[in-house]
């Protein structure tokens, strides 16, 4: 900085940046629309303000790196932006740089030791991979299957996910589909690529493509939309290989007449849109209409739904960091629902599961209650979950 308190651009800094975003941020005109719709504006006094983190990071401020950790990539932003600028990776681009410049948060260096010991991001046990999957009988995958069954690291360990899981596996078996698992099943990389290890994440893709390929996976289905999203967008594509979403699979059996609901559920429901099932792949009506499809169930619009649907808070790594109590977007979107005097608020991803019940608790609301899509489609086959 000069003595008149001018601060002069760092032509290196410039460059460094310019290159770890390949110039993405160039179409901007800087409107604020970005800005103007970011969540953490509902929940601070300062939403994650894109246009001033690029600034700060061209001019190498100290300081700049604490925001870029806030953004939960829910893809918002980039839905509303006139000129198309991908935020999000904006952002990841910047933590990239963070992690050269030794700038990251506490808690996340653990998190990708954690992958690359034990092959999750929850720092549990290989051994206790299919532990989820006791007593269900599972067959390893071969490709005599029709499908794999993509359980992810959260399915696989977390508790709560691991009973979304089970349902899943008895809506399958209930429409005769003929399925298999990987017993060592490997992390997909979602979490090293949201906080922007881009170098790890390559290699993690490289192998995982590797050994997908030679099991012969072609049809793949997952529980999160966040490992959707890894399969679908960020893996190389070959031949015959279709990775689906649980909701996109369960809505083609519903149709063809393979998995029928039997059980007549009266009841009310509003579905909240995860961020990387609507806003990333454009599934809004799929989730839809399996609920539609339960006999009883009656569905009820929440205020803000698909593509303006609020982001439950877990996204872009932020399960993985500490999120201060008033300042969970789960908590919005509870009272939302609330509102609207439905018994279940459903949703299609572990992470808004884990984040709206954990706000249902803090705020005390037994109403509604939070539940999976595959929770209510296991109920309305008139038999209990395994």
């Amino acid at each position: 900085m000069s003595e008149a308190g001018v601060r002069v651009l760092d032509d290196l800094v410039w460059d460094e940046v310019t290159a770890a975003t390949q110039g993405a941020a160039a179409p901007c005109f800087q409107c604020g629309v970005c800005t103007a719709v970011c969540p953490w504006g509902l929940v601070q006094k300062e939403p994650v303000n894109v246009r001033r983190l690029i600034r700060l990071a061209q001019l190498g401020t100290d300081g700049w790196g604490e925001a870029i950790w806030l953004c939960t990539t829910c893809g918002l932003c980039e839905a509303r932006c006139p000129r198309g600028v991908p935020v999000s990776e904006i952002i990841l681009a910047l933590r990239r740089l963070a992690w050269d410049r030794r700038a990251v948060p506490k808690g996340l260096p653990s998190m990708l030791w954690a992958i690359h010991w034990d092959g999750n991001p929850l720092d549990q046990p290989p051994s206790q991979r299919e532990a989820w999957a006791k007593g269900l009988n599972l067959e390893p995958f071969t490709p005599e299957h029709e499908l794999l069954f993509y359980v992810g690291c959260t399915g696989a360990y977390d508790r709560r996910t691991q009973k979304i899981a089970r349902s899943l596996v008895t809506l399958l078996r209930a429409a005769r589909v003929r399925f298999g698992i990987f017993p060592d099943e490997p992390c997909c990389g979602e979490s090293i690529r949201t906080v922007g290890q881009e170098e790890y994440l390559a290699e993690v893709v490289a192998a995982n493509t590797e050994r997908f390929k030679a099991a012969g996976v072609r049809k793949l289905v997952t529980v999160s939309p966040h490992c959707l999203d890894m399969f679908r967008s960020h893996y190389p594509p070959w031949d015959g290989f279709r990775p689906l979403h649980y909701t996109e699979y369960l809505d083609q059996l519903v149709s063809d007449g393979s998995l029928r609901f039997k059980r007549e559920l009266r009841g009310t429901v509003a579905y909240h849109d995860p961020c990387y099932l609507g806003r990333r792949h454009g599934i809004y009506d799929a989730p839809r209409r399996l609920l539609a499809a339960i006999p009883g169930l009656t569905l009820v619009e929440l205020p803000a739904a698909r593509e303006d649907a609020l982001c439950c808070g877990g996204g872009g790594g932020r399960m993985w960091l500490e999120t201060h109590a008033g300042e969970r977007f789960g908590d919005l979107r509870i009272r939302e629902a609330e509102g609207t005097g439905v018994e279940w608020l459903a949703t299609a991803c572990p992470f808004c599961v884990l984040c709206l019940e954990d706000s249902a608790k803090v705020l005390g609301v037994e109403r509604p209650r939070v539940v999976d899509v595959t929770e209510l489609a296991v109920r309305a086959l008139g038999e209990a979950s395994s």
